[in-house]
């Protein structure tokens, strides 16, 4: 029986949901579907019921999950067992990060990677780092790097690798808003000035808690999802914002903006980290990444800044 659409019928038997699933398969609905129909020949059984609406297992399709399961895992042990003494990890990992995530903290777990467990396949999806947390619990992806929320799901473990500051950039180039921070004395004026400020996610709540708390009317410019476009933005002088100082770090746009403050402390950072639902960490390959990461973590523990 071809493992790959053992693959293709666990994903689809947990999402009920053919778009979502070929795109978790990396591959078409239709090839899906071809694929699972193929294994429900071969079985000689119905394991959905679909309709335009709805996809369903079918009993029996319940009971096959268990046969599913138990064969992928006895696979993988035959396939490590081969492999002994070395004791290789096969497996595949699909990963969520930041684009900045995905060049400085990923890039070191990844070069572990390659030196430790060659067979482990990465699948790597980059975007706003707000939706992190999610992309996991809705099982898009099985472990992404994300910002610790101050309320983490039940559902979720968090390993931290590092902590971020959070700091406020304004353009460096003449333009209104450098007019306005050179006439304002020590006490910069907040409400005068144009903030650029992401969607959603953890640093817009921080953000808004610091409005609040200094009695802030704060003027919105724009609303961007992703630091480092918003880093793009006030370098062009549209505004300013508040970024993880990783970010700005990592900018190719870093000597065009400068860092400001007053008496107004800035927000708490925050600590940084991988993120993965605790059921999969009995996951060989998912273990894997997770102890390299926590490696690197005491390795740089003096040092490691990330978003």
């Amino acid at each position: 029986m071809d493992h790959k659409r053992l693959d293709y019928f666990l994903v689809l038997a947990k999402t009920l949901h053919f778009a979502r699933a070929s795109e978790l398969c990396h591959i078409s609905a239709p090839t899906l579907s071809r694929n699972i129909k193929q294994l429900e020949e071969e079985v000689g059984v119905a394991l959905f019921s679909r309709d335009n609406r709805s996809v369903k297992l079918t009993r029996e399709g319940e009971s096959f999950i268990d046969y599913a399961n138990a064969t992928l895992a006895n696979w993988q042990r035959f396939r490590t067992n081969m492999q002994d003494p070395e004791q290789l990890i096969y497996g595949k990992v699909s990963i969520y990060c930041s684009v900045t995530a995905s060049y400085s903290f990923l890039y070191q777990i990844l070069e572990q990677l390659r030196l430790k467990h060659q067979h482990i396949e990465i699948k790597l999806n980059t975007g706003d780092p707000a939706l992190a947390i999610n992309r996991v619990l809705d099982s898009h992806e099985e472990m992404a790097i994300a910002a610790k929320p101050d309320r983490l799901p039940a559902q979720i473990a968090f390993a931290s690798i590092g902590y971020s500051s959070l700091v406020f950039i304004a353009p460096r180039s003449p333009c209104s808003i450098t007019e306005k921070l050179a006439n304002f004395s020590n006490t910069i004026n907040w409400s005068q000035l144009e903030f650029i400020v992401p969607e959603q996610g953890f640093t817009r709540q921080r953000l808004e808690h610091w409005w609040s708390k200094n009695n802030i009317n704060a003027k919105i410019y724009a609303q961007v999802a992703g630091h480092e476009a918003m880093v793009s933005m006030v370098s062009l002088g549209l505004g300013i914002a508040m970024v993880p100082k990783i970010v700005l770090d990592n900018s190719p746009l870093k000597d065009k903006v400068q860092i400001i403050n007053d008496q107004c402390e800035a927000p708490a950072g925050f600590e940084v980290g991988l993120a993965v639902l605790k059921k999969e960490l009995s996951d060989p390959a998912l273990t894997a990444l997770w102890d390299i990461a926590q490696e690197l973590k005491e390795i740089n523990s003096t040092s490691l800044n990330m978003i």
